[in-house]
């Protein structure tokens, strides 16, 4: 069952499920979610991501995605999931019109947590730029209960709790 407002900010104000929110980002049944302001980006020396920070970027003067380019983003929300409680992120759909792709790995499971969403973008225009800095309304997360609580806790087995910044796989480099 997907959650409603009402019940998402229930679990914000009572389990903490999304820190550094913002309530004015709630919709019917998702919440909508900011880039932060730190990259990981390709360069040309080392198949290694190279952190950047977009802190100073703004929407007059932000990070330009190049057409084809491909990185990493974080979210300004820090998640902390319930034990039955699943979230699934899907780019907004106006900034897919305008050409921002993501790659659909953008899943929390239960007690996935102290952690902010890593965001895999490209720039699926041919010729122009898109812009990037924090605060910029990237995607929503939708909220899933589960038809129980899982035997296998993510907690024990995630590899990514408690990253509380963009981060590359943790399976290395290419």
């Amino acid at each position: 069952m997907i959650l409603h407002d009402k019940e998402i900010r229930r679990l914000i104000s009572e389990d903490r499920m999304v820190e550094n929110w913002d309530p004015e980002l709630l919709n019917p049944a998702s919440l909508d979610l900011r880039l932060g302001g730190t990259l990981m980006v390709e360069v040309e020396h080392t198949s290694e991501l190279q952190e950047q920070s977009i802190e100073h970027c703004t929407p007059e003067n932000p990070y330009w995605l190049a057409p084809g380019e491909f990185l990493l983003a974080e979210t300004q929300e820090i998640f902390n999931m319930p034990n039955d409680v699943c979230g699934v992120f899907c780019l907004k759909s106006s900034r897919a019109r305008e050409g921002y792709e993501h790659s659909h790995a953008g899943f929390a499971d239960p007690l996935w947590s102290g952690s902010k969403l890593t965001l895999e973008l490209v720039n699926a225009r041919r010729f122009h730029s898109l812009p990037l800095y924090p605060g910029l309304k990237i995607g929503q997360m939708v909220f899933v209960i589960t038809a129980g609580i899982p035997s296998i806790s993510y907690a024990e087995v995630g590899h990514y709790n408690n990253q509380p910044r963009v981060m590359p796989s943790w399976e290395g480099s290419l």
